[in-house]
């Protein structure tokens, strides 16, 4: 096994934060060789994917694996994937790829671009990555790109009700899209938090923290949120009630939140919603355990639709230690994964139906799975990890990289390879694979693209 090294003023933080074999329990029994093998072999996949993409897509935001050319998201490159895929480099020990992203980052990526982005897409992945970029090597250069890019989002900010906007320009700081959804509102706690500790600068977390506020204060009687809200007037669009996309990551961010920046009004924003949540949107049905969809005022099922983004909550519930939830939930969904070879975007749990066929390389499944090794040491999960990464390279691979999938069922593949597939997908999966103590959970939080931020600062 090999330690990292690392420059710059967390040094001494990330010395310990990635421990590697130093301080393994001499209890607990050494990896298997198969484990390693596995680990290895996810590596491997990182650079097919990473080459394909440099060969084809470099500068670019993604790489389209089937056509094996490039795109970008807007009118020109914000280097999604080199940012968002350069803490996968720095895990998996990738010097010559990280060099090669760290100079496309150096001499190309610029955030005065005077068109309009997704303030939370951005946040995510982009300030994400640079927060964790700059945590992991202490090289002032990301942060100086970090904090130009939250300046630049901060505008989204500026609304009656402090809930943010969806969309700002980069070069004027002009705002549109008033009506917005939990997950945009409420999922910048972390970085935004991260970067306030850095800096010493309030700014940003008090942005984001009242941002949380304001949306939780609008909860139902019940104590649940709906899809879709005017971030001007307060007034709910949408009053289902989930845990699926345009929610999913803000119920997250609550307790994230809560444990990065040590917040009691975080803490109990989290429990009243996850006893809610528990409450109105679990249900038992064919003996497995989901979590379905409700009205927020009544929390009626209305349907029985879980899908890929919702596989994030046993991982969530993992992080809260309530296993026994996580790993029935878990249970449920990986099930679904095995009787198709991958899992549908969206799936009717009562029918046992798909809803969406789609399979977008989404990590959900990968990062609870992940979570649940981590916090149980049971081998079942790396076993079943090793199945999904089989599917993956049999149905999803191609010759310049990794295709999302049309359809689950006839596997006809889709030309996108998002940077979130090396971000967070294969990055869990090596996690997975490598010893349990490879990192300190007590020491950090992944953000909800899995980029690594410090609990502890000094």
């Amino acid at each position: 096994m090999k330690s990292y090294v690392f420059s710059g003023v967390y040094f001494l933080s990330l010395a310990c934060l990635l421990l590697c074999m130093q301080r393994c329990n001499p209890d607990q029994k050494p990896a298997a060789a198969p484990e390693h093998y596995l680990a290895d072999s996810v590596k491997a996949e990182f650079l097919h994917a990473w080459r394909g993409y440099w060969q084809y897509a470099r500068g670019m935001d993604d790489l389209k694996p089937v056509s094996q050319k490039g795109r970008n998201w807007y009118e020109e490159s914000l280097l999604m994937t080199p940012v968002d895929a350069y803490d996968t480099m720095i895990l998996l020990g990738l010097e010559e790829e990280k060099q090669q992203a760290r100079e496309l980052i150096y001499t190309h990526l610029n955030f005065d671009k005077n068109f309009s982005v997704k303030a939370f897409e951005i946040n995510i992945r982009l300030l994400g990555g640079l927060l964790s970029a700059y945590q992991l090597e202490g090289d002032s250069c990301f942060l100086r790109l970090a904090t130009d890019l939250a300046d630049r989002l901060l505008p989204v900010f500026d609304s009656p009700t402090g809930m943010p906007y969806m969309f700002v320009n980069l070069a004027t700081g002009e705002t549109s899209g008033e009506i917005s959804n939990p997950a945009e509102i409420g999922t910048y706690i972390v970085e935004f938090g991260t970067l306030s500790r850095i800096t010493k600068n309030k700014l940003y977390v008090e942005k984001a923290k009242r941002a949380m506020q304001a949306l939780y204060q609008r909860r139902s009687s019940i104590g649940l949120v709906g899809t879709s809200i005017n971030v001007e007037t307060g007034a709910w669009i949408d009053r289902s009630s989930h845990l699926g996309g345009m929610i999913d990551s803000y119920y997250e961010y609550l307790l994230k939140g809560a444990i990065l920046l040590d917040d009691t009004e975080l803490w109990q924003m989290w429990k009243t919603s996850v006893v809610a949540i528990n409450r109105y949107l679990k249900q038992e049905t064919n003996h497995s355990l989901w979590y379905g969809r409700s009205d927020m005022e009544s929390g009626k099922i209305h349907r029985t639709w879980f899908g890929a983004l919702e596989a994030f909550f046993p991982a969530v519930l993992a992080l809260d230690k309530q296993l026994n939830f996580a790993d029935c939930l878990w249970q449920s969904y990986f099930e679904v994964w095995r009787h198709f070879g991958l899992a549908p975007e969206m799936f009717d749990y009562q029918k046992r139906e798909v809803v969406s066929a789609f399979y977008f390389l989404r990590p959900e499944l990968i990062e609870s799975t992940y979570y649940l090794y981590y916090f149980t040491r049971d081998e079942k999960y790396r076993q079943a990890g090793s199945a999904i990464f089989a599917s993956l390279k049999k149905h999803c691979k191609t010759k310049a990289g990794y295709a999302a999938l049309k359809n689950v069922i006839t596997k006809e593949k889709s030309d996108s390879m998002e940077s979130f597939f090396l971000a967070e997908t294969l990055k869990y999966l090596y996690l997975l694979f490598k010893h349990p103590d490879f990192l300190d959970l007590d020491k950090i939080i992944f953000n909800t693209e899995a980029h690594l931020m410090m609990k502890v600062m000094d």
